[in-house]
């Protein structure tokens, strides 16, 4: 398969400035990412993708319409940033908008598309990531997107394609066919639990929308954040999350098949916040060449009567089920999964081999039904092999 075909096969897994330094972006910043990636494990792992979001260009095109790098923030240049990257076996990501100016004010490439993707190619570019403010209201985004997205096609170079309108005018009936890579099914996301909870529920029943060469894209990853962003709505006012609501956020966007774009300072990452972004089991899954969504069990109603405790159930191509038991609520619960609701009756004969994903041990043979103790805010995630 050539990287042509292979464009968006899987969710991209990457980095992105916006989370942790909205408007605070250098070249010299960008740089020690993509080190860190090297040394640190994330390349290895098979993150690839270092994207510069919003703010990176002067608030002017040039006299012949092209897009501008702001000379402060990166006095080498794309070009030059870009080839460093690359030398490091990473790939490079960009930041536009269908508008006419970006979330933050900068130029949009309304009515610029192509000659900003010929510009993006020139540059190296390998991911672009197209935001929705500043829209004319009497066009539709459907068609902006359908002609970025020829524009990139066009540009001479192999860029994904990261449309992000929010979850907007009905975006997933036409985005697969628009040839978008990935899409935003969500508002943005903030550092807090209630953000991280809102967003995985709206997206529970969407497992259909997602899959090879169109991923749902949940919004960026805030594990390891700790409420470190500099931007107040981002940035939790009560400090962020728990490591545990890390654990539980990083494995519904892996199993749910969300892009992993992490979005936290890794040169400042602990160790706790590593395990988690490198967690082995949880990429694989994330990983599966068929990309399938995750479909979803509610057990026993008449126990949760809301939306708080579900599992989610992930079909992998080696005949496998990822599994992952969730308790979004305040108190430990039980979830019992009847293996009868994965399609394995108890009079086949077979039984579940289950290996636990975060502790990396496996836990053994079941038969008919499995029912861990979940506590309040956190999860279980098993790879469960069908066996007689």
């Amino acid at each position: 398969m050539t990287q042509q075909e292979q464009l968006g096969l899987r969710p991209p897994l990457g980095w992105n400035s916006w989370n942790t330094f909205t408007w605070d972006i250098n070249e010299k910043l960008i740089r020690d990412v993509a080190d860190r990636f090297v040394t640190d494990g994330y390349k290895d792992a098979g993150y690839e993708y270092i994207v510069i979001d919003d703010c990176w260009s002067l608030k002017e095109r040039d006299e012949d319409g092209n897009l501008v790098p702001d000379p402060e923030k990166f006095p080498s240049g794309m070009k030059a940033l870009a080839d460093y990257i690359h030398d490091k076996g990473l790939k490079f990501g960009m930041y536009s908008c269908a508008g006419t100016h970006t979330c933050a004010g900068y130029p949009g490439s309304f009515e610029h598309e192509f000659q900003d993707a010929r510009r993006f190619a020139s540059w190296g570019v390998d991911l672009l990531k197209y935001d929705y403010c500043f829209k004319p209201r009497q066009i539709s985004g459907e068609l902006l997107y359908k002609r970025m997205s020829l524009a990139l096609k066009n540009s001479g170079r192999d860029i994904l394609f990261s449309a992000c309108n929010w979850g907007a005018d009905n975006v997933t009936h036409w985005i697969r066919e628009s040839g978008a890579h990935m899409y935003r099914s969500t508002g943005d996301i903030q550092d807090n639990w209630e953000s991280i909870k809102r967003l995985a529920l709206s997206q529970v029943d969407k497992a259909r929308y997602t899959g090879a060469f169109c991923h749902n894209d949940m919004d960026m990853l805030v594990v390891g954040m700790y409420g470190g962003s500099n931007d107040g709505f981002i940035g939790s006012k009560i400090g962020g999350c728990t490591d545990s609501e890390y654990k539980t956020h990083f494995s519904l966007w892996s199993i749910m098949g969300s892009p992993l774009m992490i979005g936290c300072d890794i040169r400042e990452a602990n160790e706790t916040t590593q395990n988690i972004l490198l967690n082995k089991d949880l990429l694989a899954i994330n990983q599966d060449v068929e990309g399938r969504g995750a479909y979803r069990i509610k057990p026993e109603p008449q126990w949760f009567h809301d939306d708080d405790v579900f599992i989610q159930v992930k079909v992998l191509s080696d005949g496998d089920l990822a599994i992952g038991f969730f308790n979004l609520s305040d108190t430990q619960r039980e979830i019992s999964l009847q293996f009868w609701d994965l399609g394995l009756p108890y009079a086949s004969g077979y039984s579940l081999d289950l290996y636990d994903c975060w502790v990396h041990k496996p836990l053994g043979q079941f038969k008919e039904r499995y029912n861990p103790v979940v506590p309040a805010h956190d999860c279980l995630v098993v790879r469960a092999k069908v066996v007689r």
